[in-house]
Protein backbone atom coordinates (compact mmCIF):
# COMPACT_ATOMS: atom_id res chain seq x y z
CA UNK A 1 0.00 0.00 0.00
CA UNK A 2 1.04 3.33 -0.56
CA UNK A 3 -1.27 5.47 -2.25
CA UNK A 4 -3.84 7.80 -0.16
CA UNK A 5 -7.01 5.77 -1.78
CA UNK A 6 -4.98 2.41 -0.65
CA UNK A 7 -5.16 4.14 3.20
CA UNK A 8 -8.78 5.29 2.79
CA UNK A 9 -10.35 1.77 1.76
CA UNK A 10 -7.96 0.60 5.32
CA UNK A 11 -10.21 3.28 6.98
CA UNK A 12 -13.22 2.33 4.86
CA UNK A 13 -13.12 -1.56 5.62
CA UNK A 14 -12.86 0.03 9.48
CA UNK A 15 -16.08 1.57 8.88
CA UNK A 16 -17.61 -1.56 7.42
CA UNK A 17 -16.77 -2.98 11.13
CA UNK A 18 -18.89 -0.22 12.64
CA UNK A 19 -21.87 -0.76 10.19
CA UNK A 20 -21.66 -4.15 11.17
CA UNK A 21 -22.14 -3.54 14.86
CA UNK A 22 -25.16 -1.07 14.20
CA UNK A 23 -22.37 1.61 14.42
CA UNK A 24 -22.04 4.88 12.69
CA UNK A 25 -19.94 3.68 9.56
CA UNK A 26 -16.77 5.34 10.17
CA UNK A 27 -13.42 4.75 9.75
CA UNK A 28 -9.83 5.57 10.18
CA UNK A 29 -6.02 4.70 10.07
CA UNK A 30 -2.78 6.35 11.11
CA UNK A 31 0.32 5.28 9.04
CA UNK A 32 3.91 6.42 9.89
CA UNK A 33 6.40 5.37 7.39
CA UNK A 34 3.97 3.10 5.09
CA UNK A 35 2.51 1.32 7.83
CA UNK A 36 -0.38 1.29 9.32
CA UNK A 37 -0.04 2.02 13.15
CA UNK A 38 -3.24 2.24 14.55
CA UNK A 39 -6.73 1.96 13.33
CA UNK A 40 -9.76 2.68 14.30
CA UNK A 41 -13.91 2.56 13.99
CA UNK A 42 -16.67 4.13 16.02
CA UNK A 43 -17.81 1.98 19.22
CA UNK A 44 -19.83 4.98 20.92
CA UNK A 45 -22.81 2.95 20.93
CA UNK A 46 -20.99 -0.45 21.91
CA UNK A 47 -18.89 1.00 24.58
CA UNK A 48 -21.82 3.15 25.73
CA UNK A 49 -18.96 6.07 25.86
CA UNK A 50 -18.92 9.25 23.58
CA UNK A 51 -15.70 9.80 23.29
CA UNK A 52 -15.69 6.14 21.01
CA UNK A 53 -15.26 7.85 17.82
CA UNK A 54 -13.35 6.47 14.96
CA UNK A 55 -10.50 8.88 15.14
CA UNK A 56 -10.26 8.60 19.05
CA UNK A 57 -9.53 5.03 18.89
CA UNK A 58 -7.44 5.37 16.27
CA UNK A 59 -5.22 7.81 18.38
CA UNK A 60 -5.72 5.22 21.32
CA UNK A 61 -4.22 2.33 19.40
CA UNK A 62 -1.35 4.53 17.28
CA UNK A 63 -0.07 5.73 20.68
CA UNK A 64 0.20 2.32 22.21
CA UNK A 65 1.93 1.22 18.64
CA UNK A 66 4.51 3.78 18.98
CA UNK A 67 4.91 4.09 22.65
CA UNK A 68 3.76 7.77 23.79
CA UNK A 69 1.05 10.25 23.22
CA UNK A 70 2.68 12.56 20.11
CA UNK A 71 2.51 11.30 16.58
CA UNK A 72 5.19 12.58 14.76
CA UNK A 73 5.11 11.88 10.94
CA UNK A 74 2.02 10.03 10.86
CA UNK A 75 -1.09 10.45 8.81
CA UNK A 76 -4.34 10.24 9.57
CA UNK A 77 -7.41 8.62 6.52
CA UNK A 78 -10.59 8.91 8.04
CA UNK A 79 -14.04 8.24 5.58
CA UNK A 80 -16.05 11.09 7.33
CA UNK A 81 -14.56 14.70 8.17
CA UNK A 82 -13.66 14.50 12.29
CA UNK A 83 -15.99 16.83 15.04
CA UNK A 84 -14.60 19.24 17.14
CA UNK A 85 -13.23 16.78 19.37
CA UNK A 86 -11.51 14.42 17.50
CA UNK A 87 -9.75 17.71 15.65
CA UNK A 88 -9.03 18.95 19.00
CA UNK A 89 -6.89 15.27 19.88
CA UNK A 90 -5.61 15.23 16.15
CA UNK A 91 -3.71 18.66 16.74
CA UNK A 92 -2.74 16.69 20.59
CA UNK A 93 -1.32 13.92 19.08
CA UNK A 94 0.65 16.02 16.83
CA UNK A 95 -0.57 14.18 13.39
CA UNK A 96 1.23 15.66 10.45
CA UNK A 97 -1.37 15.20 7.51
CA UNK A 98 -5.30 14.79 7.48
CA UNK A 99 -6.75 12.91 4.82
CA UNK A 100 -10.67 12.68 4.56
CA UNK A 101 -13.31 11.31 2.60
CA UNK A 102 -16.11 12.96 2.54
CA UNK A 103 -17.19 16.21 4.59
CA UNK A 104 -19.84 16.92 7.19
CA UNK A 105 -21.40 20.19 7.12
CA UNK A 106 -23.30 19.52 10.36
CA UNK A 107 -20.86 19.05 12.50
CA UNK A 108 -17.07 18.80 10.78
CA UNK A 109 -14.09 20.76 12.75
CA UNK A 110 -11.64 20.66 9.79
CA UNK A 111 -13.54 22.21 7.37
CA UNK A 112 -16.71 22.70 6.78
CA UNK A 113 -17.90 24.56 10.23
CA UNK A 114 -14.48 25.45 11.63
CA UNK A 115 -10.98 24.52 10.91
CA UNK A 116 -9.45 23.45 14.70
CA UNK A 117 -6.89 21.54 13.16
CA UNK A 118 -5.20 24.77 10.81
CA UNK A 119 -6.10 27.43 13.54
CA UNK A 120 -2.85 29.47 13.45
CA UNK A 121 -3.46 30.66 17.16
CA UNK A 122 -3.06 26.64 18.60
CA UNK A 123 0.92 25.18 19.00
CA UNK A 124 0.36 22.92 15.89
CA UNK A 125 -1.35 22.69 12.79
CA UNK A 126 -2.29 20.34 10.63
CA UNK A 127 -2.31 19.88 6.75
CA UNK A 128 -5.73 18.88 5.50
CA UNK A 129 -6.81 17.28 2.42
CA UNK A 130 -10.39 16.56 1.91
CA UNK A 131 -12.14 14.25 -0.59
CA UNK A 132 -10.18 11.16 -0.93
CA UNK A 133 -12.65 8.53 -2.47
CA UNK A 134 -15.28 10.58 -1.09
CA UNK A 135 -17.83 8.84 -3.77
CA UNK A 136 -17.62 5.60 -1.44
CA UNK A 137 -17.19 7.37 2.10
CA UNK A 138 -20.29 9.35 1.23
CA UNK A 139 -22.63 6.45 -0.26
CA UNK A 140 -21.54 4.36 3.10
CA UNK A 141 -23.14 6.72 5.16
CA UNK A 142 -26.02 7.52 2.99
CA UNK A 143 -26.67 3.93 3.05
CA UNK A 144 -26.22 2.93 6.37
CA UNK A 145 -28.72 6.24 7.11
CA UNK A 146 -31.21 5.57 4.68
CA UNK A 147 -31.49 1.82 6.11
CA UNK A 148 -31.90 3.01 9.67
CA UNK A 149 -34.42 5.20 8.73
CA UNK A 150 -36.54 2.52 7.33
CA UNK A 151 -36.20 0.50 10.71
CA UNK A 152 -37.53 2.96 12.55
CA UNK A 153 -40.15 4.78 10.17
CA UNK A 154 -41.89 1.11 8.91
CA UNK A 155 -44.14 -0.16 11.85
CA UNK A 156 -43.92 -3.98 12.72
CA UNK A 157 -46.70 -5.76 11.96
CA UNK A 158 -49.29 -6.13 14.52
CA UNK A 159 -49.26 -10.10 15.91
CA UNK A 160 -53.03 -10.57 15.14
Amino acid sequence: MDTHEDYMREALEEAKIAASLGEAPIGAVIVQAGRIVGRGHNTTETDKDPTCHAEMNAIRQAAKTLGGWRLPRCSMYVTLEPCSMCAGAIVLARIERLYIGTLDPKSGACVSLRSIVTDERLNHRVEVTAGVLQEECSGLLKDFFKQLRKKKTIPEEPNL
